[in-house]
């Protein structure tokens, strides 16, 4: 007889699923002798942490467009996987996660590791059931795909460990009670009302200033996008989740938006007269249009997100490529391209900014923003870009300028620490011959990237490769991006007892468990360094020791945040550097603006 164990991963493999990210665990166990029985198909994948394989998972389904697996034990096991999970539902990605549980006979007893699983994951779950009986296996578990799969969120099952080792009923009696569900899934064709579509295009057309902000709901629908934005006279500003969206090489395409935004995009957001947003929730308030500034038009495959960033005079409930197709007919080309133009000089004028931002240095040591800066003429095609929360990610946002056929992703509304080694392990495993590179702060790759080292030397064979698998660390010794915080945000200065961490040799430690390690400390040898990592055939830890009091300076500075970041200057530890070096690098941006000048 077929165990249910063994008929869980028969299903999910059904359903797709080649490989699951998780931890082992008791609670588990029967799921682990079924995956031993399975010789790999599915396959499990073994990390350091219950939370990196939810990370795992998330990432996968970022970079696949398919379902990502997780699975962890009872108890510790499942609380691990929260925060991860939490990751997927917020970047609206579909997980399963598959968590084990104490037996039936002991649950309430206050056994054990035995925790409520179902209320815990009830906030992150749009779907969450316990099995407690073998013949719901089936419906439960397409239940879940189909679920994740719909409203593009997490949906958990939970097995208890005796259930997985009962014999398993694929097939359940046909009689009251009795459900009999299939593996299989289409995505719907979700088109909004057509009153409501010329109502948008009546607006869009009327407006002479439009800016469209894109985010990941707009993926798959490039090329609607560039007719509607070369239409319109449009610029194009991308939110994080939607890097990957546009290339930066177009013209038109002001790069990302708000605190690690472009300037370009700043300034097209503060002149226009017409917002069209399209697949994003961007959230921040502070750089989008001012109430009654602008008329807005949006498009969200989600009703329940729509028109809640921004006043919106026209709702366009539907999937982005099949709404901006049926628009595309009701709009009408503007003739007068000085909106545009303008906007082309602006973006200009910023890659300018950048450029002489990034090439100066201050004594011996390495501006970070050179080392986004010597990456992005480097990068290879088809690469896949990962990022963690931190410092770091205002470069990889602000100077790597993505061409098509590359992909991008991060934490982008949980924003938590930690995921950008997993995302890039886990796009290697669906992608084993494509570049893959993240950017890491040395806080992060302290938190859980060093140990997630050990997991890319356990599957060094397969994660190895022509193809070059990139970790590049930041070293500031400073949790520098909460820094920064606490300096514009609270007024404080830099409190060294919860800032400063320990300076580790991360390219010796990666040395040191077999992988590749590059060190660079020199602002001219940065480009070497990409150099030599670049063409290495094994992963590499590439260690760049960066100047913490290089300023993320935002696109604009409210009197607000000014006057706080001066009163936190003048008691900061660092004070003296940093006004120096801010100033210099405002300077730059101030120059590029005078009149007559030309980039």
């Amino acid at each position: 007889m077929t165990l249910v164990a063994d008929f869980v991963l028969e299903r999910l493999r059904e359903w797709g699923v080649e490989r699951l990210y998780g931890y082992p665990g008791d609670g588990i166990n029967g799921l682990l002798g079924a995956f031993d029985r399975a010789k790999g198909e599915p396959e499990f994948i073994q990390t350091r942490h219950e939370e990196m394989a939810a990370f795992m998972a998330c990432a996968h389904a970022k970079f696949t467009g398919e379902v990502g697996c997780c699975v962890a034990t009872s108890g510790p096991g499942a609380v691990h996987l929260l925060n991860g999970l939490y990751d997927a539902k917020l970047d609206h990605q579909p997980v399963v996660a598959v968590v084990g549980q104490q037996k039936r006979l002991s649950l309430g007893a206050h056994y054990q590791q035995e925790i409520a699983l179902q209320p815990l994951f009830a906030d992150v779950s749009e779907y969450c059931q316990m099995v407690t009986h073998p013949a719901q296996v089936r419906h439960v578990i397409d239940r879940a795909f189909k679920t994740a799969l719909t409203t593009r969120g997490v949906a958990t099952v939970i097995i208890p460990n005796d259930v997985q080792e009962e014999d398993a009923q694929p097939s359940p009696p046909k009689k009251h009670g009795s459900v009999f569900s299939s593996v299989g899934w289409s995505r719907p064709r979700l088109l909004p009302d057509e009153g409501e579509l010329r109502r948008a295009a009546g607006i869009l057309n009327a407006g002479s200033k439009v800016a469209m902000v894109i985010g990941q709901g707009a993926a798959h629908a490039e090329s609607e996008l560039v007719e509607v934005a070369e239409l319109l006279g449009a610029g194009v500003a991308k939110a994080l989740l939607g890097r990957e969206v546009l290339p930066d090489d177009l013209p038109f395409v002001t790069g990302p938006i708000g605190l690690l935004g472009s300037k370009a995009s700043d300034d097209m957001i503060r002149g226009c007269d017409t917002l069209f947003m399209i697949g994003s929730s961007f959230p921040y308030s502070e750089w989008l249009p001012d109430e009654g500034q602008a008329r807005g038009v949006e498009i969200d495959i989600d009703g329940r997100m729509i028109g809640i960033r921004y006043p919106m005079d026209a709702h366009l409930v539907g999937d982005a490529k099949e709404t901006l197709k049926a628009l595309l007919p009701l709009l009408h080309r503007k003739e007068d391209r000085g909106w545009r133009q303008k906007i082309e000089k602006d973006i200009a004028e910023w890659n300018a900014i950048c450029r002489k931002r990034a090439g100066r240095h201050f004594g011996k040591t390495i501006n970070p923003e050179a080392v986004a800066s010597e990456l992005s003429p480097r990068l290879p095609d088809d690469v896949i870009l990962t990022a963690d929360s931190g410092s770091a990610t205002n470069w990889w946002a602000r100077h790597l300028k993505l061409r098509k056929g590359m992909q991008a992703s991060l934490s982008g509304t949980l924003a938590t620490m930690g995921p950008g080694t997993p995302y890039a392990i886990a796009a290697r495993f669906a992608h084993p011959d494509r570049p893959v590179i993240a950017f890491v702060g040395d806080g992060a790759f302290q938190m859980n990237g060093m140990a997630e080292m050990i997991t890319v030397k356990r599957y060094l064979d397969r994660l190895s490769g022509p193809a070059p698998f990139i970790f590049c660390v930041f070293n500031n010794q400073d949790l520098n991006q909460v820094t920064w915080e606490q300096r514009a945000m609270a007024g404080d200065p830099k409190f060294p007892g919860s800032q400063d961490i320990p300076d580790i040799p991360y390219a010796k430690y990666a040395e040191l468990i077999g992988l590749k390690g590059v060190y660079c400390d020199k602002p001219k040898k940065i480009g070497k360094a990409w150099d030599e990592a670049l063409a290495c055939d094994r992963p590499v830890v590439l260690e760049f020791k960066v100047d913490p009091e290089i300023a993320p300076i935002p696109p604009h500075i409210t009197k607000t945040q000014g006057k706080k970041a001066a009163k936190a200057t003048v008691r900061d530890p660092e004070g003296l550097g940093i006004a120096a070096k801010g100033a210099r690098q405002k300077v730059t941006e101030l120059v590029e603006h005078l009149p007559g000048r030309h980039p």
